[in-house]
């Protein structure tokens, strides 16, 4: 076998091509290429935490507010919805427009609990129009309907019009002067004297057999009528 000379060796190792070089373009260009993987997978992480972020603090609120208002729904259906008015002539039961109207019902019902009605005279009675129960002697929210006759029952009527509807002056109600006003006739202006915030449902006759008490000039009833106590239900 024939032998290789050294220098031949040399000659063919010389000629064997070394190793590939990576030139700085490439490196540049698989940099960029990382770069914007990374930033890709980063963008794509905060978009969809922040969505998850969102979407709960959005459940949170929601169930927050559903949660609110149905405090505030039992808390109405916790009220009592009527009043049972105890008289001389006996007991009329009024239902309370509690959503209409919820500070004066709320008023109402805490002067009921405090038995501020209890032994309230009935001061005024005006046949076809209204009975006026309170601490005060002046007419006040009902003088100018004596002035007016039975034109009324011929007038337009809506809901808070009606006959039998319980009412209590605009004015402020200092030092617990509230009064109650229940009406025996349709009454086309009873919304701007009187804020309605309930309605007769049980005792009508009763209301008129107050109504046809007598009185004196000036619509005082000669004999003393009275609400003895009021009985607050949630139903009847």
């Amino acid at each position: 076998m024939a032998r290789i000379k050294p220098q031949a060796l040399l000659q063919q190792s010389k000629k064997k091509k070394g190793p590939a070089r990576i030139s700085v373009i490439t490196i540049i260009l698989y940099s960029l290429i990382v770069v914007v993987t990374v930033f890709f997978l980063y963008a794509t992480y905060r978009h969809w935490s922040q969505r998850s972020r969102t979407q709960i603090e959005y459940r949170q609120s929601v169930f927050k507010g559903d949660t609110d208002n149905s405090f505030v729904d039992l808390k109405k259906s916790d009220l009592p919805g009527y009043a049972i008015l105890d008289t001389a002539k006996g007991s009329i039961t009024v239902e309370l427009f509690k959503d209409n109207f919820p500070e004066v019902v709320d008023q109402f019902l805490d002067l009921c609990h405090k038995g501020h009605f209890n032994g309230m005279l009935f001061r005024h009675v005006i046949k076809h129009y209204v009975i006026q129960a309170g601490d005060s002697d002046k007419l006040e929210a009902a003088e100018d309907w004596t002035l007016k006759g039975k034109h009324y029952s011929q007038l337009d009527t809506s809901l808070k019009h009606e006959a039998f509807m319980l009412g209590t002056s605009k004015k402020k109600h200092d030092n617990g002067a509230f009064e109650l006003f229940i009406t025996t006739a349709p009454i086309p202006d009873l919304n701007e004297k009187l804020i309605v915030f309930g309605k007769v449902v049980k005792g009508e006759d009763i209301v008129q057999e107050i109504e046809e008490v007598d009185t004196d000039e000036h619509y005082r009833p000669k004999s003393s009528i009275a609400i003895r106590s009021v009985t607050l239900k949630q139903s009847v």
